[in-house]
């Protein structure tokens, strides 16, 4: 079954994915023929089996991937992915948070948010410091600026991973499996800064195998499947009713357990 768009949605979406397909160094298409639109302050989560293309949308986005055909525009402004301009001028509007913390272990808590707006931005010390201390405060975290990474557990890591991410004040923020590494009694921290983040009307595209939390938290769910969009729509009409075989087959393993 092919993508999926939404009538009267196409080319006047904040975000516009059109007919995106990417490959890992000539093979097979990893993403293939990807349309999507998403509203400024929607929150929608990418679910799907392992290998399905979730993360490679994430990562594309960003230029991590280069597509190998479609188009990607940003309120309006087509993304080149071939012009370096272009693309810094996305990764000013995305910020992604990987399943992986990647902090700095010399650096305190304090100091991994502030970095990248002081030496990419090239904003002063002082400002970013001020910003740092209120994003860490945000995600729960105001007693712990000074901690390094090795004194933190894994949520609170994840935590700042965030804190750095919004740091650069993003339009979209993407975010990996970012409870995947993180043992079970953690998870509820950082689902609960990005539920924060939901209320606050930030726009997220989220790839997560919570579907509980990404029945709550989504406005829309997109089900892939072999680098295909099979299905899309309301998280109760994607759970509950799904239309094609393959995310009843889905549905019905997950939701088992």
């Amino acid at each position: 079954m092919g993508t999926q768009q939404e009538p009267g949605r196409m080319g006047l979406a904040f975000l516009s994915i059109q007919g995106l397909t990417v490959s890992y160094g000539g093979k097979a298409d990893v993403l293939r023929d990807v349309s999507l639109d998403v509203e400024r302050g929607e929150v929608i989560g990418l679910i799907g089996p392992s290998g399905s293309g979730k993360s490679t949308i994430l990562r594309t986005l960003v230029g991590l991937l280069k597509p190998r055909d479609g188009t990607v525009s940003l309120d309006g402004k087509l993304v080149d992915y071939t012009s370096r301009a272009s693309l810094r001028g996305a990764r000013d509007r995305f910020a992604i948070v990987f399943q992986q913390y990647n902090l700095f272990q010399n650096m305190t808590a304090l100091r991994n948010v502030a970095i990248a707006p002081t030496l990419v931005k090239k904003r002063t010390k002082n400002e970013v410091e001020a910003e740092a201390h209120a994003l860490l405060a945000r995600v729960g975290l105001a007693e712990k600026v000074n901690a390094y990474p090795d004194e933190l557990s894994g949520g609170q890591q994840q935590r700042v991973a965030i804190a750095r991410a919004l740091a650069l004040k993003p339009d979209i923020l993407l975010l990996d499996e970012v409870t995947a590494a993180l043992d079970p009694e953690l998870v509820g921290e950082v689902l609960d800064t990005i539920r924060a983040l939901q209320r606050e009307g930030m726009t997220m595209l989220i790839v997560s195998h919570e579907m509980a939390f990404i029945r709550e938290v989504a406005s829309r769910v997109v089900f892939l499947d072999q680098g295909s969009i099979i299905e899309t729509g309301p998280p109760a009409e994607v759970f509950d009713h799904p239309r094609s075989p393959r995310l009843k087959e889905f549905t019905s393993r997950i939701l088992r357990h």
